[in-house]
């Protein structure tokens, strides 16, 4: 399970078997007590730990940073359609105006027009743009998406993904990101 934790929490990058991220949009990071119940029941094998240390009156333990699964997930083929998908997919910017701010939806074909909530009839589009093409057919609006909505890979959300890096990364998550990045010479 993928949650959203802070980088002061100490958060674990969780790997699958073939040490990849489970997950890189968002992040797959497990807390701290996450990650070392996953060690106990022995799910995991520690890759990486912090400097800092979980103490009981029996047992000390560094806390994990990097674990990888001892179990293969079979990856997801097909991204979930949501609304971060959308965003990502499209670049974080509005398919009609370019503009990164105020990102909602839009159906390009309206439901009203019979459209339908999918990835090839969704886009992202700022809120002035969406208010202003309404229930509009595109080309009663003369609006149109630069690019045609299109169902995505896990592939292509990846490949967009590397333009909007995580927040944070700690110095031990780097070497199992991004590792197959072209290389400069």
């Amino acid at each position: 399970m993928t949650i959203a934790v802070s980088p002061q929490s100490l958060p674990a990058l969780v790997l699958n078997a073939d040490y990849r991220p489970l997950s890189y949009y968002p992040l797959s990071l497990w807390s701290w007590q996450d990650a070392i119940k996953a060690v106990f029941l022995d799910r995991v094998n520690i890759i990486a730990e912090y400097d800092h240390s979980v103490c009981s009156p029996s047992f000390s333990m560094r806390l994990p940073s990097v674990v990888s699964l001892k179990t293969y997930v079979q990856p997801t083929r097909n991204p979930a359609f949501t609304r971060f998908n959308v965003f990502l997919r499209d670049k974080f910017e509005c398919q009609y105006c370019g503009s990164d701010e105020d990102l909602t939806f839009d159906h390009v074909i309206p439901r009203a027009h019979g459209g339908e909530t999918t990835w090839e009839n969704v886009v992202a589009a700022c809120s002035p743009c969406n208010l202003r093409k309404g229930s509009k057919l595109p080309r009663q609006a003369q609006m149109f998406p630069h690019q045609k909505p299109y169902r995505p890979t896990v592939q292509d959300l990846h490949n967009n993904g590397r333009s909007f890096p995580p927040n944070h990364l700690h110095e031990s998550w780097v070497d199992y990101l991004y590792w197959d990045s072209e290389l400069q010479p």
